[in-house]
C-alpha cells in the first residue's frame, strides 16, 4: 500500500512556496520601484488607456539593470531601469517601449501573470514535489524525470503565453493608432543585441519564442486583419 503522507506533504510544500514567492516578489517590487513619470511615454500609455477605456495605465520603473518588462501577480506593469535607460539613450523608441507595456498588459488581461511566477520559486517547488513523488515510484531516475517534466512544462507555458500576449499587444497597439511595426522593430533590435553579446540574450527574450517566429506570427495577424472581407 502506497503511503500518501509524503506525497501530500510535497504538494503542500509546493503550494506554500508558491505563496511565499508571490509575497516576496510583491515586496521586492514595492521596495525597488517608482511610478514612471516620463511625459513622452505617458502620452503613449494614455493612448493605450483610451483604447482600453481606462483612465490611465500606471507603469513602474523597477530599479534593476537587465533589459526586461514584466507583469506582477497583482497586475502592475513594470519596466526595468535598464530598459528605460535604452529609451533615454535613444536605442529604443517610445513606441517600441510602449509595445513592451502593451505586451505585459496582455499577460495581465489574459490571466498569465496570476498563474505564473516572475521568479522561479514556483518552478523549484514543483520540481521538488515531483522529485519526492516520482522518487517513490522510480528510484534514482525520478529526480531526472522531474527536472525534464518541469522544464518542458515551463517552456511550453511560456511560449504559448508569449504568443498570446504578442497578439493582444498587436491588437491594442493597432487600436491605439501606434501599429504593429514597433513590436517587430524592437524584436529585431533585441535580437541584434543578442548577437553583439555573443549569444547572451537580454532577460526579456530569454524565456520567449525565437524572434523570427514571433515576427512571422505578427505578420500573419496583420495579413488577416487587412485581407479584404
Amino acid at each position: 500500500m502506497i503511503k500518501l503522507t509524503p506525497i501530500l506533504l510535497a504538494i503542500l510544500y509546493a503550494v506554500a512556496m508558491y505563496r511565499v514567492s508571490v509575497w516576496r516578489t510583491g515586496r521586492e517590487l514595492d521596495s525597488k520601484s517608482t511610478e514612471l513619470a516620463d511625459p513622452k511615454l505617458k502620452r503613449l500609455t494614455d493612448r493605450l488607456a483610451v483604447a482600453l477605456d481606462l483612465a490611465r495605465i500606471p507603469v513602474y520603473i523597477y530599479e534593476i539593470d537587465p533589459v526586461n518588462g514584466l507583469a506582477a501577480p497583482d497586475g502592475r506593469i513594470f519596466i526595468t531601469r535598464g530598459f528605460y535607460r535604452k529609451f533615454q539613450n535613444g536605442d529604443v523608441t517610445g513606441e517600441e517601449l510602449s509595445s513592451v507595456i502593451a505586451h505585459e498588459l496582455g499577460h495581465v488581461a489574459l490571466g498569465h501573470s496570476r498563474r505564473r511566477m516572475i521568479d522561479f520559486s514556483g518552478q523549484n517547488a514543483l520540481r521538488t514535489a515531483l522529485m519526492m513523488i516520482l522518487g517513490r515510484f522510480i528510484p534514482f531516475v525520478g529526480a531526472w524525470i522531474a527536472n525534464i517534466l518541469t522544464t518542458l512544462l515551463a517552456a511550453g507555458l511560456s511560449r504559448s503565453d508569449e504568443y498570446e500576449a504578442d497578439a493582444y499587444a498587436a491588437a491594442l497597439l493597432t487600436k491605439a493608432g501606434i501599429g504593429v511595426e514597433p513590436q517587430k522593430s524592437l524584436f529585431r533590435k533585441l535580437d541584434a543585441l543578442t548577437q553583439q553579446r555573443a549569444g547572451m540574450a537580454p532577460a526579456w527574450l530569454m524565456s520567449h519564442p525565437k524572434t523570427e517566429q514571433r515576427i512571422a506570427a505578427l505578420e500573419k495577424l496583420e495579413a488577416r486583419w487587412t485581407a479584404p472581407s
